[in-house]
Order: structure tokens, then C-alpha cells, then sequence
């Protein structure tokens, strides 16, 4: 029986993480789940409802400072026994209802590496700034690496824990979803994408990524091109 490892890096997100928790419980994967939430020293209660929690499946780490996303998810991946990584946000953007699309050319060997887009089938609800702000970011990704993605700044990212294996990433913050992504294509793996069903939060309802990440996110890119 493979396992899934479910990783999520929380900050701050005590009225959605126990239902984003609920809902991973609920999908059914055909396999057994792990769950691995690492808090950034959240301030707001969420490391509370965290410690509380008293569920064999879950394993809760409370960082002493916040590092970051980044850190968070590279923490959480040393921490994985799953044959599959998934990683998932602690809001509820995009929902645990699309795991099985997710899983399923990794399960069945048409690739070791998928994400869910958010736009493969046009912006929808997006912020249009967000929208053209994550559009160039995967635009230089694609010209400088080779790929035909639609969306790298997408939560959902899911692979074989020998895909990363041997990659030393760098990024700490919200560009690490760039670097993953050109690391990944540097090193000659493909990534599939499949469509998510995304619904959006404001900054008022808590949203954290704000469009500046547009130039640490580009600049990871960049620089990973001449690294080794």
C-alpha cells in the first residue's frame, strides 16, 4: 500500500486549517495518508488548535520563529515517508477535493512530477495583478528552463520524493515555489499539469502572497540558471 505525504506549511490560519484538515481526511486517495504541518509561529491561536490535535495521522512541528514557506515545506519534506509528496496550502483556496486528478499519472507512471493549475483553463476569479504578476514569473521560467507551464506559483505541486533528491534549494519565503519549479525543470524532469478549481481569498480574508513576490521570485529564477 503506497502512502501519500500531505504537507503543510501554516501561518497564521486558525479559522481554515482544522476544515483544510477535515477535507483531506474526507477525499479518498486510495492510500494512506501523512500528514505533516510545520507552524511558522503563528501568533493568531493556530498553534494551539495544532497542539491539540490528537490524530496518529498528523505530525505537528511548531517552529520557534517564522522562516518562512520555503523553509517551512524543505522542513517538511526531510520529515516525509510517503511515496508521494503532496503539498498543500492551509487555506481554502484550492480544495483536497482534486487530490485523485492530482495523483493519478503518478499512480498510474505517466509522470513523477504534476501541478495543479489555476489557469489552465483561463484567469477566473483571480486578481488580475496576481493573475499577470504569477503570468511573467512563468513566462521567464518557461524561456530560460524549456517548459510549457501555465501556473509555477501554484500550491499544488505533487512528486516522488526521488525527484527532489540531490537538489539543494535555497529560498526561504514565497519564492521558493519558483525555484522548486526551475530546479525541477534543470534537472531534466517533466512536469504535467492538470486543473484545479480555484477560489480565491482576499487580503482582507487573510491571503498572505502579495504581487511583490513577483521580483524575488524572478530573481530565484535567474539565478538558478547559473548555478549548479
Amino acid at each position: 500500500m503506497k502512502a501519500l505525504s500531505v504537507i503543510i506549511a501554516v501561518y497564521n490560519e486558525k479559522n481554515t486549517i482544522l476544515k483544510v484538515l477535515e477535507r483531506i481526511r474526507k477525499v479518498d486517495v486510495g492510500m494512506e495518508k501523512e500528514l505533516v504541518i510545520i507552524d511558522g509561529c503563528s501568533t493568531d491561536g493556530t498553534r494551539q488548535l495544532l497542539a491539540g490535535l490528537n490524530d496518529p495521522q498528523v505530525k505537528v512541528i511548531l517552529e520557534d520563529k517564522k522562516n518562512g514557506k520555503g523553509f517551512a515545506l524543505r522542513r517538511g519534506f526531510a520529515e516525509a515517508r510517503g511515496e508521494i509528496i503532496l503539498i498543500q496550502d492551509a487555506d481554502l483556496e484550492i480544495d483536497p477535493f482534486d487530490y485523485p486528478r492530482l495523483l493519478a499519472p503518478i499512480i498510474s507512471g505517466e509522470a513523477a512530477v504534476v501541478y495543479g493549475s489555476r489557469f489552465l483553463n483561463g484567469r477566473g476569479k483571480a486578481n488580475l495583478i496576481s493573475y499577470i504578476g504569477n503570468k511573467l514569473v512563468t513566462l521567464a521560467a518557461n524561456m530560460l528552463y524549456g517548459g510549457r507551464l501555465s501556473d509555477i506559483e501554484t500550491c499544488y505541486k505533487v512528486f516522488r520524493p526521488q525527484v527532489i533528491r540531490g537538489l539543494e534549494f535555497q529560498c526561504n519565503g514565497f519564492d521558493f515555489d519558483a525555484e522548486f519549479t526551475v530546479r525541477i525543470l534543470k534537472k531534466g524532469c517533466r512536469i504535467i499539469e492538470v486543473p484545479v478549481v480555484y477560489n480565491p481569498r482576499t487580503r482582507k480574508d487573510g491571503k498572505k502572497l502579495h504581487w511583490t513576490v513577483f521580483l524575488p521570485s524572478l530573481w530565484a529564477i535567474v539565478k538558478a540558471k547559473f548555478q549548479g
